[in-house]
């Protein structure tokens, strides 16, 4: 891509979205023309098996400034996006997704409020969350009130992966040590300078989720063991509530035996052997889960691999490109 360098870059990771592109394009072409400044569009191709990449091909020829990124396998959500939010250039970085639930429109407000207050990081905050379902509602506020109890109130409530960086928070990103962070946790605990906008949230333009029950369970569990050892605590104090139950239960045993009573003994046995068996498989659970991020980080895979960036037009999983994945 030839051209003068973008002042802004907004990153869309998507999989398998062929549906959506075409009215995703409208309107966020609309958006960033209207900016009157050189931007450009990093869509990156998280390994699609549909019609997505054909359809990115084609965007490609009207719309210079888009650029493909695409992935040598599907590497899930938040490595796409880490992805191209280290291979973008502009000075200001946008993380929007693809399925238009979050509103391009807000993006120059977002960019106007970064310079305005001089802002590093600019939230895109729901206000209103309606149209979910009652279920995604309270497992949303759940997650979020457990993540600002663990990390700190410099969360914000409600603010997902739809947000601005500027070129500093970017650089920091890339001197963390962390292989896959979990970027709406790592961005706020950096602590560079912060605002939100607020923003309606939409259903979905077009095709399924891309974030079941079981994806959002996984993401919960990573945010938790990424930046707390307070599962581990949970441990130690199940082992001593154990203790003191069978400390109960031995003092009842042996106040019934000196007063002479008849202890059967088969009811308090099977409940305390039942009791500590399943505090020491659930302590040995919670131990697994961090021994497990210790084991993949002494590994050192790399959270992605880069097939080709249209950028450049070259492969790009030389030994230096796999070192910027790993950072």
């Amino acid at each position: 891509m030839t051209g003068p360098e973008p002042t802004l870059s907004v990153v869309i990771p998507m999989f398998n979205e062929e549906g959506v592109l075409p009215l995703l394009a409208h309107r966020l072409r609309a958006t960033l023309d209207g900016l009157a400044e050189p931007y450009e569009v990093v869509a990156v191709d998280d390994g699609s098996t549909d019609g997505t990449p054909a359809r990115l091909t084609g965007l490609r020829a009207d719309w210079p400034q888009v650029r493909v990124l695409r992935l040598r396998r599907n590497s899930g959500h938040q490595a796409a996006l880490l992805a191209g939010v280290f291979r973008a250039r502009g000075s200001y970085v946008v993380s929007l997704d693809a399925d238009l639930q979050d509103p391009p429109e807000v993006i120059p407000e977002m960019l106007r409020r970064a310079r305005a207050d001089d802002l590093d990081v600019v939230y895109g905050v729901r206000a209103d969350r309606s149209r979910d379902t009652v279920f995604k509602r309270w497992t949303a506020t759940g997650y979020y009130r457990l993540m600002r109890r663990l990390v700190g109130k410099q969360v914000p409530a409600q603010a997902g992966d739809f947000r601005l960086l500027s070129r500093a928070v970017v650089a920091a990103l890339r001197d963390l040590p962390e292989r896959a962070p979990v970027l709406r946790l790592v961005v706020p605990w950096l602590g560079f300078p912060s605002g939100e906008v607020t923003y309606q949230r939409a259903e979905r333009a077009a095709g399924r989720t891309k974030y079941p029950l079981s994806r959002m369970a996984g993401l919960a569990a990573e945010s938790v063991t990424s930046f707390s050892a307070a599962p581990l605590r949970v441990a130690t104090w199940l082992g001593l509530a154990g203790v003191a139950v069978c400390g109960v239960l031995l003092v009842v045993a042996v106040a019934a035996w000196a007063a002479g009573a008849t202890v059967t003994g088969w009811p308090s046995l099977y409940v305390a052997v039942l009791f500590l068996g399943a505090v020491q498989l659930l302590c040995l659970g919670l131990l697994g889960e961090y021994v497990a991020r210790i084991y993949t980080a002494v590994q050192a895979r790399p959270a992605y691999l880069v097939a080709s960036d249209t950028a450049d037009d070259r492969v790009a999983d030389s030994p230096v490109e796999l070192a910027d994945s790993l950072r």
